[in-house]
């Protein structure tokens, strides 16, 4: 995701970012060097690059430059339908409900009024959504969100879980990151994670996943789920080192790939426990050559839902 917007606004200037951050358990840390060496040894395959890119905004700066998706597909549903939930067997995680949340949407740059709208995130008020960012070829992140999306659906129906999506394609725009907390906390969810990647800096590369830090500001409390969330993020990080062979960021979290932030609303007003991930940066050729592949996207699913299952189970 780039960092512009109410769920995604950028922190403090890239090098300095390191605010409010957790370090990971110390098991974490050896598996992110391993997934490093498996990084630095290993060239993932680069699947076909497609689409064009939306606005793309920069980390350290909140810029922001139009394109157009390609996938022009739009449906009349209207903004404020709640996506349906779908229903799963039996299973070792029957009973357990996830939500998903494809960052940003594909038509979201067809609609900037409403996007720009502000809402309020609890310690203040927000963009209601941004477009998301792109490789540099074209490959919208909006496309990308929902194509792990869907896969991660399927790995978490299959161990019986109920999934319900934020979005899944089927709305013209958003929705606001405040609606995408809501649907989470009405759902109460026994784990929420929402789906991005960066748009930082070349050079700049690898995963990490955000967790919430304890807040509480105007309509935002996240003091119940603060270390639930920071749990999840461990067990998600972990998994994703393991199962992508990816590198934890090398710009955010001191290589543990988990990073702590209070300026999130889709994190401000979760009230289950719920954390971003962002699979990599899509502004990197290297980062790149693995979000446009099939393969590897599928890789990041198998990778999410362990973590996830590993925090459902306990």
């Amino acid at each position: 995701m780039s960092y512009v917007g109410p769920g995604f606004e950028p922190p403090q200037p890239r090098r300095s970012r390191r605010g409010p951050m957790t370090v990971a358990v110390a098991a974490l840390v050896p598996a992110a060097l391993v997934g490093w060496l498996v990084y630095e040894a290993v060239a993932d395959t680069g699947g076909g690059r497609s689409g064009a890119a939306p606005v793309t905004s920069s980390s350290a700066t909140g810029s922001a430059t139009a394109s157009t998706p390609q996938d022009g597909r739009r449906s009349a549903t209207p903004p404020d339908r709640t996506p349906a939930t779908t229903r799963a067997g039996a299973g070792p995680l029957a009973g357990k409900v996830v939500v998903i949340d494809p960052g940003h949407n594909p038509g979201n740059f067809q609609h900037s009024s409403e996007i720009d709208r502000k809402v309020n995130i609890g310690t203040n008020r927000k963009e209601c959504d941004t477009t998301g960012t792109s490789t540099n070829s074209g490959y919208a992140e909006a496309r990308f969100t929902l194509d792990v999306a869907r896969r991660l659906r399927t790995l978490l129906e299959k161990q019986g879980a109920t999934v319900k999506f934020t979005q899944d394609g089927d709305r013209p725009w958003g929705p606001c990151v405040d609606e995408r907390a809501r649907i989470g906390n009405e759902a109460h969810a026994d784990a929420a994670i929402s789906i991005h990647a960066d748009g930082a800096p070349t050079g700049d590369r690898g995963f990490h996943v955000i967790a919430p830090a304890s807040v509480h500001a105007g309509s935002a409390d996240t003091r119940r789920i603060a270390a639930p969330s920071r749990n999840l993020g461990e067990r998600v990080a972990g998994s994703f080192v393991r199962v992508t062979g990816s590198a934890p960021s090398n710009y955010v979290g001191n290589g543990t790939g988990l990073v702590v932030r209070s300026d999130l609303g889709g994190l401000n007003l979760s009230t289950v426990p719920k954390v971003f991930i962002e699979c990599g940066n899509m502004r990197d050729s290297k980062d790149a050559a693995s979000l446009t592949s099939g393969a590897w996207r599928q890789k990041a699913a198998q990778g999410i839902s362990e973590g996830i299952v590993s925090f459902l189970r306990g």
